[in-house]
């Protein structure tokens, strides 16, 4: 998916979407990131998870987090105006992600407004769903980024 570059504060307008390339996700990535910093049972164990609540090894709602946010970076639309964000709410694990899942990121900015403070930025609310690869939404989330203005 091509990048969209240099965009700030003032493209974002209410409606504007985005979307993310997918990524696969393994078995080895899955227990490699579990093991480091989600090791519950239905992340790590494989001979038992099939037992388990989920039926089957599944990745950590933070890892699926963590491939969501690097696939956003990876689009670049955020690249010249992100000066951060103070958080993130809404967030939501709506189904389990198992390995060989292909992950994408569609995002639609919800909100805009400039600082009333600060003239150089603005902020503006985006929702972002991650999908699988039969578009069955996973998790969705909405993030208050802090935008540079062009001027």
């Amino acid at each position: 998916m091509a990048q969209e570059k240099d965009l700030y504060f003032e493209d974002f307008t209410v409606g504007r979407r985005f979307e993310s390339a997918g990524a696969t996700l393994t078995e080895s990535q899955i227990l490699d990131f579990a093991w480091a910093w989600d090791p519950q049972p239905f992340h790590i164990d494989v001979p038992h998870s099939d037992e388990g609540p989920y039926g089957g090894l599944i990745s950590s709602g933070f890892h699926t987090m963590c491939v969501a946010f690097r696939l956003i970076h990876a689009t670049g639309y955020l690249a010249s105006a992100s000066m951060g964000s103070p958080g993130i709410d809404e967030l939501r694990w709506k189904k389990p992600v198992r390995p060989g899942d292909t992950l994408r990121v569609v995002a639609e900015v919800t909100s805009q407004k400039p600082s009333s403070s600060k003239p150089d930025r603005g902020t503006a609310l985006i929702d972002y769903s991650v999908l699988n690869q039969k578009d069955e939404e996973v998790m969705s989330y909405t993030c208050i980024h802090i935008l540079a203005k062009r001027s």
